[in-house]
């Protein structure tokens, strides 16, 4: 059954109320409609509530193994694409739709957002290195560990451009969000009797993959990275004139890394802000976001055709 169906049609109780259904139809924080029935219907599986239990203690041994392994043998045995063939087939064979479709859809709204940034500061001419997967096959072009590193080199190359123009970010006098997408062409994912881990379950298993192919500087690269969701709304925010919108994020500022231990937890959380995040931009691209509408308005109507370029 389709998420957003199974969740609005949900029989309501008022001495039982389902929690999941209350989050869904509660409309506090901006969020794709079907990204959010996703994700809670996979929050809410079985595998999530008897699964994760265990596999989360095993997965942070595993880490603590792997990490001591690494003292002996360092770098000698990582394979970025092995990894990535492995989370491919993974993916494909053991991990529920539902969540394969969240975490493709997050390589497009990452790149939605960095594009945004890039696109309302022309002058600075960073270059942005956009991954928009449309299937599971995909994962085998290294997409995970790219992602990192188009995070980091963005941030670089953003600041060294005001530094070198003696400048500091500041809103544009035309907002561009001809950039942002309402949704993305992703294909139907696989859904056989082995389809049924969830997508933090996944994710615990993962991290230990992560840490055992990738080099030390890579996987702590990768794990720190979550922590740049403040950074980025921070610039959004800016462009905006909206401080507010770094209340909806969770990871933090990368200044004070956390434990690689919670990288799973974490990464949940990295998801959920970049969704959120986007989902303000769809918000502001149609106007509807009231509490915005003195500020951004006027910037929108000056630049009417780039604001609805984009589907």
């Amino acid at each position: 059954m389709d998420p957003i169906e199974l969740l609005t049609h949900a029989p309501h109780d008022p001495r039982d109320p389902d929690p999941w259904v209350a989050v869904f139809l509660d409309r506090s924080l901006p969020m794709n409609e079907r990204t959010k029935a996703a994700l809670l219907v996979d929050q809410r599986s079985r595998s999530r509530q008897f699964l994760l239990p265990v596999i989360r203690p095993i997965a942070r041994v595993l880490i603590i193994i792997f990490q001591i392994m690494k003292l002996f043998v360092s770098n000698r045995f990582t394979s970025s694409k092995l990894l990535h063939r492995l989370l491919s087939w993974g993916l494909r064979t053991f991990v529920s739709p539902e969540a394969n479709y969240l975490v493709l859809r997050h390589f497009h709204v990452g790149s939605e957002i960095l594009d945004f940034i890039a696109r309302n500061t022309p002058e600075l001419k960073v270059p942005t290195h956009p991954i928009r997967p449309t299937n599971l096959e995909h994962v085998k072009d290294e997409i995970f560990l790219n992602h990192d590193l188009n995070l980091y080199n963005f941030v670089i190359r953003l600041n060294r451009a005001l530094r070198e123009q003696g400048r500091t970010l500041a809103p544009p006098a035309k907002l561009d969000f001809s950039g942002i997408s309402d949704e993305f062409p992703i294909e139907e994912m696989p859904r056989k009797w082995t389809n049924i881990l969830d997508l933090q379950s996944a994710i615990e298993i993962f991290t230990p993959m992560y840490q055992l192919f990738l080099t030390d500087r890579d996987f702590w690269r990768a794990s720190n990275s979550l922590q740049l969701d403040e950074t980025i709304a921070i610039y959004v925010a800016t462009l905006l004139q909206a401080p507010g919108l770094v209340a909806l994020v969770n990871n933090r500022h990368p200044m004070v890394p956390l434990s690689t231990m919670r990288a799973g937890f974490r990464l949940m959380l990295h998801g959920l802000s970049a969704e959120s995040l986007h989902g303000f931009l769809v918000e502001c691209k149609h106007g509807r976001m009231p509490q915005l509408a003195r500020i951004v308005s006027p910037m929108l109507q000056a630049q009417q055709p780039a604001v609805t370029g984009a589907a």
